[in-house]
């Protein structure tokens, strides 16, 4: 079996090597960048499984360079750093991370955050009907897109499972922590600030109005219902 590649992306030498040693013995291969310049050339002759960031990077902020990685490529990224405000936090997460981790960190922890998000984006579901519909959305499983107006939506992975998610259970109330726990993972269930930057970035992209939605409407104080309403 073909062993992950992961992009360790952090200009702290003490902390690279921390991460190397680790990968090395919880046999993962890695590649080591430690400047946004260095990281996007590598990244393109390597095309790694996934990406660890530190946004404190010397020649610019990491953000920017998850923006520049999201305009190409769907490869998960998870954000390692020091910044622990909350505003950082969904700074990243709308830039197109998929996960974020505050230092001093756990290993043990990185390592499962790491293998539970190349489990969701290795995934493959097969199903006799590969096509949902619901209102003007439409779901192809198969080729994992989904269209509105039979136009395709450009959609960040997490963005995609959750829309994904919403869709496949349509009428039914949803709580915070089941969305959490199925489209993020065991562990994520607390995490509700994922799970309302993602429902906010979702919306403005498929609503006509992100302030009265018709598609993912909120369950006061249970989680969120999707379905669609013309009037």
């Amino acid at each position: 079996m073909k062993q992950h590649l992961i992009q360790i992306i952090e200009d702290d030498i003490s902390v690279k090597k921390l991460l190397e040693i680790t990968f090395k013995e919880y046999k993962f291969n890695y590649i080591s960048s430690e400047n946004k310049k260095n990281a996007l050339i590598m990244f393109l002759s390597h095309n790694p499984n996934l990406l660890i960031v530190d946004l404190g990077l010397p020649d610019g902020d990491g953000k920017d360079l998850i923006k520049q990685i999201r305009e190409i490529s769907k490869v998960p990224i998870i954000v390692l750093t020091a910044r622990h405000d909350e505003k950082e936090i969904v700074l990243a997460l709308d830039a197109g991370a998929d996960d974020y981790i505050t230092k001093p960190f756990s290993v043990n922890e990185l390592l499962a955050r790491i293998r539970a998000t190349l489990r969701r984006t290795s995934s493959v579901e097969v199903d006799s009907s590969n096509r949902f519909i619901c209102g003007e959305l439409e779901l192809d499983i198969t080729s994992r897109d989904i269209f509105l107006k039979e136009n395709k939506l450009k959609l960040t992975p997490i963005e995609y499972e959750l829309l994904k998610y919403f869709i496949l259970h349509q009428n039914k109330t949803l709580t915070h922590k089941q969305i959490l726990q199925e489209v993020w993972g065991t562990g994520y269930q607390n995490e509700m600030q994922y799970l309302r930057t993602y429902v906010n970035s979702l919306r403005k992209k498929i609503e006509e109005n992100s302030t009265r939605p018709k598609y993912i409407k909120t369950e006061s104080g249970i989680g969120y219902r999707f379905s669609y309403n013309q009037e």
